[in-house]
């Protein structure tokens, strides 16, 4: 309102200014001036002129002073209407003036008023340049109901046999989705051109029928490179590849379009080195490039992390005199983020003059990527205008480098600037609370998307699942599961996972079986799962089972993964002599996850001399792995073999191997709180070492005694049992059980093994 108001001021006050000159102003003077117009203010001044002469009276010179005012960029679409309802002899010419400026502004419903009152005029000004003006608007505003009434009234008034209305109406039905009707549209007319045919050509490819497109083509009485190029695009979306090539070297005659095509299709189809290929045969053959395909070609470049290629191609953009595109600049400043180079990013972001909003996100993806958190942090934070990709962005990268507590900070920051978040933050926020086990801020994101009613896709959803069967919510992770929608292999994964990790390995199974009449194909992931669940109840026959089952039913090679858990099986259930004949004949080169396995299990059940064996080995085929060397110091201490407890302890010193301390975390009220052994930095230490020295009164009570052959150092009971007596879980759930009310579980997530004390 307001803007049509400063539009009216203006042309009332145009009419107190001071004319050009005193000289009449003439039809055949007006287009020249016109001509020298730049700017509102000297508009107004002709438009003054026209007025106070009457010259505005005249149709024709009213005609071109309209015109003007809505091609020129300067003048708004409203001022260019209260110029149009002033002028007193309209014709066609005008009216539809009017209505294309409408069309062009994306301001259809307008178009579409202005005709209701030429309907009112009587007919008088509606011609055959009318209708293809507003069919025009229905396609770019995707406004179907409207475009079959116009549809109607072009058939009522006589104009159906015009082939440009008859193209824009097969434009309109395809654009709307209405593949059939354009088709309908296209065989009913007695006039078609090659336009006609190109236009339901691209109907086809809009809807993405490709056999239908395939067929339409090979009828065409004449094929232009713009069908051609269409079907490239096509094929190539469809992930027909080699027809969209064939198709391509068949051409006559290819344009630019026709390489831009082509280039896209393989990087669509992520066969990079393909269009790099055809790239610098482009380039070989001296066909000159656009911003498009350089745009492709460095997305190809930061795929393949093909940094040389991308710097050729990023002095070529300079040759050429592209620099200042935006969108180049966003795709370098990604390319060289992808391939590792920050600092080269990070100039062309500060010399840039022309920045958007995805220069910024780009630039901040590329500090995630290259691990510059804190330098991602500070731009965000400088940010003129962040959008949800910005937050997503920041919150991801946060996720992917172990910051979760300031990812559910950002998040919670986020909510407060009332950002909707997407996806791909709600996937982040969800793993930063599995990581933390905060439940309750978990519980929390769950909630938000059933109040909001965001769709809960197959990643979002599986991730859900995963954090409530990490926090031991097992019922809330099978309401989960069973409220998508739509389920992924990887939904069925994390259940049966989280079942078995939470000891209903029983239950485990039977869904993995319920998985199979579901439809659905198990995987990799799916076995390591159901693997998982034999081996958490120690169930051999069956883990052998299924591991034959793997190959014999589903075709699926074991990988080095299926492997280690059958071995972690078989320790686990001491039959350690069988776990080494297993690795042994393994048809690959076994990991350090596959022998650790076995010397947890050797620890586990006193085999101490293989044990020794085999920690000697991973210590020389992983000389920084903490954990071996510790269970290697520990088999020896259980043997009082002090002197080579020693020795191990040594060569972590030299080696510069620390040892990663035993961390747990425990959330009370959605705040998660952690704790280190012996820590003694919780605000509320004297109340926790209070109720530490209550459980272990009661505990003895009940005849407890401290494992202390897990505190395996050349010292005194005594002083055993005061380590343990600070261990990091214990300080946890002392926490817990002074911070909670009963019956509150406590829920307690650890960085290692649980103690077995």
């Amino acid at each position: 309102m307001s803007v049509k108001r400063s539009a009216f001021s203006v042309i009332k006050s145009s009419l107190n200014q001071k004319p050009i000159s005193r000289t009449a102003i003439s039809c055949s003077g007006l287009d020249a001036l016109c001509l020298q117009c730049q700017n509102l203010k000297l508009f107004n001044q002709i438009l003054c002129q026209m007025i106070s002469t009457g010259l505005i009276k005249d149709t024709y010179a009213a005609s071109r002073i309209l015109k003007f005012s809505t091609d020129s960029p300067f003048i708004h679409v409203d001022y260019s209407r209260k110029i149009f309802t002033n002028i007193e002899n309209s014709n066609g010419f005008i009216w539809n003036t009017m209505l294309r400026a409408f069309v062009q502004g994306n301001r259809a419903q307008d178009s579409i008023l202005l005709y209701k009152s030429m309907l009112k005029n009587g007919f008088l000004c509606i011609d055959n340049y009318t209708y293809p003006i507003l069919i025009q608007g229905c396609s770019l505003s995707f406004s179907e109901f409207e475009g079959r009434e116009m549809h109607d009234h072009v058939v009522k008034m006589g104009y159906g046999d015009d082939v440009y209305v008859v193209n824009n109406l097969i434009n309109m039905y395809s654009v709307c989705g209405q593949v059939g009707d354009a088709r309908k549209v296209f065989d009913g007319s007695p006039v078609l051109d090659l336009v006609s045919w190109n236009s339901m050509l691209a109907g086809y490819v809009i809807g993405g029928s490709v056999e239908e497109a395939k067929l339409f083509y090979a009828q065409m009485p004449r094929r232009n490179v713009i069908a051609s190029n269409s079907i490239i695009v096509l094929l190539g979306k469809s992930g027909k590849v080699s027809e969209a090539r064939q198709l391509f070297n068949e051409m006559e005659e290819k344009d630019l379009v026709s390489w831009t095509a082509l280039i896209s299709c393989y990087e669509q189809n992520e066969m990079y080195e393909e269009a790099l290929d055809v790239f610098l045969t482009m380039c070989k053959d001296g066909i000159t490039v656009d911003e498009v395909i350089i745009v492709a070609v460095l997305s190809a470049c930061s795929h393949l992390l093909g940094f040389r290629i991308g710097t050729l191609v990023h002095s070529l953009v300079i040759k050429i005199g592209f620099e200042s595109y935006v969108n180049l600049q966003n795709a370098l400043i990604h390319m060289y983020s992808r391939c590792g180079d920050a600092l080269a990013a990070e100039k062309l972001f500060s010399t840039s003059s022309f920045l958007d909003i995805i220069s910024w996100n780009s630039m901040i993806s590329g500090y995630i990527k290259c691990g510059l958190v804190e330098k991602a942090r500070e731009l965000f934070d400088g940010m003129p205008e962040k959008d949800v990709v910005s937050w997503s962005s920041m919150i991801s990268g946060y996720a992917q480098h172990g910051k979760f507590s300031e990812t559910l900070a950002l998040f919670h920051d986020m909510q407060r600037e009332g950002v909707k978040p997407d996806e791909t933050t709600l996937v982040s926020v969800v793993s930063a609370c599995t990581q933390l086990a905060a439940l309750d801020q978990g519980k929390w994101v769950d909630a938000y998307i059933r109040k909001n009613g965001l769709k809960v896709n197959i990643i979002l959803g599986t991730t859900i699942i995963d954090m409530y069967m990490k926090c031991g919510s097992v019922e809330n992770a099978k309401e989960v599961f069973y409220g998508m929608e739509e389920k992924g292999v990887s939904s069925w994964n994390a259940l049966i996972l989280g079942l078995a990790m939470n000891g209903q390995v029983e239950r485990s199974l039977e869904m993995f079986e319920e998985m199979k009449k579901y439809g659905a194909v198990p995987n990799e992931i799916t076995f390591v799962a159901v693997l998982g669940a034999c081996r958490h109840m120690g169930l051999v026959k069956e883990g052998r089972q299924y591991f034959d089952s793997m190959v014999k039913e589903y075709n699926i090679e074991p990988n080095i993964k299926h492997y280690g858990c059958l071995v972690d099986l078989l320790g686990r259930s001491g039959l350690l002599k069988e776990a080494e004949e297993l690795i042994d004949t393994m048809p690959m080169a076994p990991d350090v996850a596959t022998w650790g396995a076995l010397l947890g299990a050797c620890k586990k059940h006193g085999e101490k001399e293989m044990g020794e064996r085999i920690g000697r080995k991973l210590i020389e085929l992983q000389p920084e792995h903490d954990g071996f060397h510790v269970l290697l110091s520990n088999i020896y201490a259980s043997k009082g073999n002090w002197a080579n407890v020693m020795e191990i302890r040594g060569i972590m010193t030299r080696q510069g191997v620390v040892k990663t301390p035993g961390c747990r975390m425990i959330e009370v009220n959605g705040v998660v709180h952690e704790f280190l052994a012996g820590d003694k930095s919780h605000p509320r230490i004297d109340e926790i070492e209070m109720m530490l020295e209550e459980m272990i009164r009661r505990l003895k009570r009940l005849g407890y005694a401290p494992g202390t052959s897990e505190v395996l150092l050349d010292i005194d009971e005594e002083e055993k049992e005061t380590n343990l007596f600070r261990h990091s879980e214990k300080l946890a759930i002392a926490f817990g059980l002074i911070a909670t009310s009963a019956p509150t579980p406590l829920r307690i997530i650890k960085n290692l093994r649980i103690c077995s004390d």
